[in-house]
């Protein structure tokens, strides 16, 4: 799904009025309280935005930013976008020194037009303008102003005063006013909304924040728009094209896409005799799934096409088919149309995708969605990503697991979840046989079983590299001082829950270190995975631990006739809710065994508890990196 540009957030969001005369930001008038730790400084902000009926939105932006450093002058491109359902009206901007005074003026000439055809993108109708100061002479001092026209009040603009963590913020101002019988929805974070009615029947809403130090990044944590200052606003009645719909509630904005889309899933007349050609003699619903699914990852390919109404109604089934391709909603609204020829029913569905996805927050109905997918509802759900022609049917990846989805109907939208992977189904097992020669020299072989999420990156690297790129990557990967792959192999299992094997082999110079007739050896030679944490006393957000997952290595390493154990690392034994983690090391004869087992929970925990996740994690890095010593007799 094409969600907007929002040139407030691409611009990097922070204004301020033009005044009559050069205005003057010296750098020397910044806080201290707000110079650490930041690249960027925004002085000031005022962000206007009026909606004048559902179908026109007016929004001025005015902001002037501080840049720093190389850092910051990264973050200070000016981009806004514009289409048939939005207008740039104007665009301004000048440059000052560090002491606040004007250095040049933009000139029109200076804005480039562009297309926002790139990668991926066969079609759009969307087009932005883009500028950016060059100077090099740190700090200075950057002002633009801005103003668009949107033609609904479906895509009304958020507020997000301090966008990223090293971006701080002196001043930031956000207005709404809206007619007095507009019903506006919003949800504060780190804020609270002044509302006051002026004479013309108005209602005006207005927040605004001074101060704001940079924000400090934590690992494990919430998403940004959870924890920043923020107002994110919801539409209610709005008309989009000839469309009209209410998004106050999930069922509502559910009914709007579903009429937008309405009678798109008619299937040209040989593709419904193939359909029946392809199901003919099937059964069950499971078996006409399967086949049919297979029949759109072989022919139909992907391709992002964003034209028609706002990038949210989708290519008709016909167009696909003529065509042989078609984006998220095509080709999801395709596998529908041929499901249904089937006779089976089922429904497209908007998700919020990728591994940082968006937050979709379940009480306040808004189009947080950027990707459709498919559910055939039954006993057991089925769920398909339509535009990958090598994912297993019914499953999804991290790419949209484990969230909320809005179900598209005839009834209007449900909010529904899409499965959630337990952790014997996320599992990471290897293998590994070694041998270790006097000198330190070690050769071993490794045979992995990655399955569910423990197999999507590598799943993705196998399909979208060639072998010699799969192998630059396994090498980065390796904590391993010098060494040579020999041999590299995967082996992809198509089911409910993929899996892959893995056949590597490697030569490992020195991997023992010889210290006259000591060898130092570490026994878990592949998985050093988790990392060392610091305690964090000032903790603000949870703990988020995304998904449940089992690691387990077995590790044998045979060393040189006459060497025995001189020191082996004790047993470690960690119990928490957080996981379990267990490592043992022996010696029988001239072999060293070596177990490891790391089971991983899935969940959210209090901040208060961050410091005993810390600690868990940090022991885990610690004993991944055990030494024992053999000694020659």
């Amino acid at each position: 799904m094409y969600k907007l540009l929002s040139s407030l957030v691409l611009a990097t969001l922070c204004s301020t009025r033009l005044m009559a005369g050069d205005p003057v930001y010296p750098v020397k008038a910044i806080p201290d309280s707000i110079m650490k730790n930041a690249h960027l400084v925004k002085r000031f902000e005022e962000v206007n935005q009026t909606i004048v009926s559902p179908r026109e939105v007016i929004v001025v932006s005015r902001f002037v930013l501080t840049v720093l450093d190389q850092t910051g002058a990264e973050e200070t491109t000016m981009k806004a976008a514009y289409n048939k359902l939005t207008e740039i009206r104007s665009m301004s901007g000048a440059l000052y020194d560090a002491e606040g005074k004007l250095i040049r003026r933009m000139k029109q000439s200076d804005i480039k037009d562009r297309s926002m055809v790139g990668d991926g993108n066969l079609m759009t109708d969307t087009r932005y303008k883009e500028h950016r100061f060059y100077h090099n002479i740190y700090p200075y001092t950057i002002e633009y102003e801005l103003e668009e026209r949107h033609r609904s009040a479906f895509y009304l603009e958020s507020w997000l005063p301090q966008p990223q963590d090293d971006y701080t913020v002196e001043q930031s101002k956000f207005t709404l006013t809206a007619p007095a019988d507009f019903k506006v929805r919003f949800l504060e974070t780190g804020c609270k909304v002044q509302q006051t009615t002026n004479e013309k029947g108005k209602v005006t809403y207005t927040w605004e924040v001074k101060n704001l130090p940079a924000y400090k990044a934590e690992p494990y944590s919430k998403g940004f728009t959870q924890l920043s200052t923020n107002v994110q606003l919801g539409p209610t009645a709005f008309k989009l094209d000839d469309y009209e719909g209410d998004a106050s509630t999930w069922e509502g904005l559910g009914k709007f896409v579903y009429a937008l889309n309405a009678g798109r899933d008619e299937l040209p007349d040989n593709m419904r005799q193939k359909v029946q050609e392809l199901t003919a003699g099937l059964t069950t619903n499971e078996q006409k799934i399967r086949v049919l699914y297979k029949w759109l990852q072989q022919n139909y390919r992907y391709i992002s096409i964003q034209l028609g109404i706002g990038g949210m109604q989708t290519f008709d089934a016909k167009t696909v088919a003529a065509k042989g391709y078609g984006d998220c909603k095509a080709l999801s609204n395709y596998m529908m149309a041929m499901l249904k020829e089937a006779g089976v029913k089922s429904y497209c569905a908007l998700v919020s995708a990728g591994p940082k996805a968006r937050y979709v927050n379940e009480q306040f109905p808004k189009n947080y969605f950027n990707h459709m997918i498919l559910c055939v509802p039954g006993k057991d759900t089925t769920w398909l990503e339509c535009t990958s022609p090598t994912t297993s049917m019914g499953y999804l990846s991290s790419f949209t697991s484990n969230r909320a989805v809005l179900l598209i109907t005839e009834e209007g939208g449900k909010l529904v979840h899409t499965p959630t992977l337990t952790m014997q189904q996320n599992r990471q097992h290897r293998t590994i046989n070694a041998v270790m020669q006097d000198n330190g020299d070690l050769k071993l072989s490794a045979t992995t079983t990655r399955t569910g999420e423990e197999q999507d990156d590598l799943h993705d690297v196998l399909h979208a590299y060639s072998k010699d790129k799969q192998l630059e990557r396994i090498r980065r990967t390796l904590e391993l001082a010098s060494y040579d792959v020999s041999k590299y192999e995967c082996l992809e299992k198509s089911s409910l829950i993929p899996e892959i094997d893995e056949q590597l082999e490697i030569s490992s110079n020195a991997y023992g270190s010889v210290t006259g007739k000591r060898i130092f050896v570490r026994p878990n030679i592949l998985n050093h995975e988790i990392g060392k944490l610091e305690q964090d006393s000032s903790r603000v957000s949870d703990v988020v631990l995304k998904y449940a997952f089992s690691h387990v290595d077995s590790v044998s390493i045979t060393v040189p006739a006459g060497y025995k154990a001189e020191s082996v690392p004790a047993p470690v034994a960690l119990q928490t809710k957080f996981g379990n983690y267990s490592a043992i090391t022996a010696m029988k004869g001239n072999t060293i065994t070596y177990i490891r087992r790391l089971e991983g929970n899935a969940g959210t925990f209090p901040a208060s508890e961050y410091n005993e996740f810390a600690k868990f994690c940090t022991a885990i890095y610690r004993a991944d990196r055990n030494r024992m010593v053999l000694v020659k007799e």
